[in-house]
């Protein structure tokens, strides 16, 4: 069976050959309802760009969550040999560790439901948000902030935001060990120094939601969730460091593009081979960004459990405010994955994509060890959200990755087009989902109809076998930046 070029492979899954300057073939993942989307912002022109890089290895892999992006498609996955292999920032994204937390509570929707508005407002009171948002906590000096980038989340929880045991319940433990301050700009350094514990703008949020469905008793008992349990997402990530750290090594990349052994299909693949002194910076750099990342979510998932607590008025014992886990986005790993019978040491790019690693991996904390990796698939901010967890499967097809979201079908400038804040916010009561905004301009670019179905992508995965879920939540209010 085909579909254009693209060839069946198996449940959900599309294969693009190789041809051309290709040098694997290209792997989407899509229901079908998806494909037939998927050409239309030609997405998969940058699914056959990737399989141009030099050492990417078995595939170029693409979710169904796949859009238009910097360089690699949005949706993106690609494994690179360490040897031969190029590290590229599109392959990361602009906002280095972008990434997602699923919080558990003790509350119930009857103990909150005529409340979520004084919830929201007191979230939105305590963490800074939108365009610039900053200090949340007082700007730092260069040499603390280096603390931050060597540290990552431990450095939050050392400063009392949030308790030791949050980091097993992070992916990487909440740092990446290879970060280097030295390799990061003054310029960046700059905008990150009052940055940490501030939501940002776009598509980052706050929720609260509602446990609506669960479809593994089990393990959601082990994961101590339950259907009509209240509980809580962050969605942010390096802010204007990662930003900065990523536009920099785009420039340094370029410049230095003459001195590769290849052509590049796209100057927005602007990449060094990974064993050279310019992909080794560059990976030190955004080590950094990342670790920026986990110390922002560790302190506003901190902000935002402190606002419950004073519009409660409830001991911390009683919330029982508890994170179940913490996933990347937009981040590069060395992993490693059996490649033709054989382990391989790769650096695993995930562009949009989400680690989903199946049970018995090193690097899970041991009491994910035996379940799977918790994956986070966020909705948009007025659509269901999926907590699932990884499968030996994705290991075997996608280097341990799945989807991250729903996925834009519409660009920020179309649906600013496309309708009005007061057609988004009567939505919104429609739903009867309070919503908070720095500006009235990010709720309409982040309208439910500028995204996909975000259960046609879970779908889409879980009945490949890349991640099963575990429960489904609906949103009761929503912070946007």
């Amino acid at each position: 069976m085909k579909y254009r070029d693209l060839e069946y492979i198996s449940k959900n899954l599309w294969e693009y050959p190789r041809s051309g300057q290709m040098r694997v073939p290209g792997r989407i993942y899509a229901n079908d309802k998806i494909i037939s989307a998927v050409y239309r912002d030609n997405a998969i022109e940058q699914v056959k760009n990737v399989a141009q890089l030099p050492g990417v290895r078995k595939y170029s892999i693409a979710m169904p969550d796949i859009h238009w992006g910097y360089g690699f498609p949005i949706g993106g996955v690609a494994a690179m040999s360490v040897k031969e292999g190029v590290i590229s920032p599109g392959g990361v994204g602009y906002d280095i560790n972008c990434g997602v937390r699923f919080i558990r509570t003790n509350l119930e929707y009857d103990d909150i439901k005529d409340k979520s508005s004084a919830i929201i407002n007191a979230v939105f009171d305590e963490v800074p948000t939108g365009v610039g948002s900053r200090n949340s906590i007082p700007a730092l000096s260069s040499g603390e902030l280096k603390n931050v980038l060597r540290e990552g989340a431990r450095w939050s929880i050392k400063k009392g935001y949030g308790r030791e045991s949050d980091l097993e319940a992070i992916e990487e433990y909440g740092c990446l060990k290879e970060a280097d301050p030295e390799k990061v700009s003054a310029k960046a350094m700059k905008r990150g120094s009052d940055q940490p514990g501030t939501l940002g703008s776009g598509n980052h949020f706050v929720e609260m939601g509602v446990i609506r469905d669960v479809y593994q008793d089990d393990v959601a008992s082990e994961l101590r969730l339950k259907k009509n349990q209240v509980v809580f997402m962050v969605h942010t990530g390096s802010r204007g460091l990662g930003h900065q750290i990523c536009d920099d090594y785009v420039h340094d990349m370029l410049m230095k593009s003459g001195s590769l052994k290849f052509k590049l299909p796209d100057n927005q693949l602007a990449c060094a081979y990974i064993d050279s002194d310019l992909g080794r910076d560059y990976f030190a750099a955004m080590a950094c960004a990342a670790n920026f990342a986990w110390a922002n979510r560790q302190i506003i998932m901190s902000k935002v459990e402190q606002a419950l607590l004073k519009c409660l008025h409830m001991s911390s014992v009683d919330l029982g405010f508890e994170l179940i886990y913490d996933v990347c986005h937009n981040i590069a790993k060395f992993e490693e994955h059996e490649i033709d019978g054989n382990m391989e040491t790769v650096c695993v790019h995930r562009k949009g994509a989400t680690r989903a690693f199946g049970p018995g991996r090193k690097e899970l904390a041991e009491r994910f060890r035996t379940l799977g990796q918790p994956v986070i698939i966020p909705g948009d901010m007025g659509t269901e959200s999926y907590l699932c967890l990884g499968t030996r499967k994705a290991l075997q097809e996608t280097f341990g990755s799945s989807c991250h979201g729903a996925g834009r079908t519409m660009s920020r400038h179309q649906a600013l087009k496309s309708t009005n804040i007061n057609r988004v916010l009567q939505d919104m009561r429609q739903k009867h989902i309070y919503v908070k905004a720095a500006s009235n301009k990010t709720l309409v670019e982040e309208m439910s109809a500028a995204y996909k179905d975000v259960s046609d992508v879970v779908d889409t995965m879980h009945e490949a076998g890349i991640i099963q879920k575990i429960v489904r939540s609906t949103p009761l209010g929503v912070i946007k930046g």
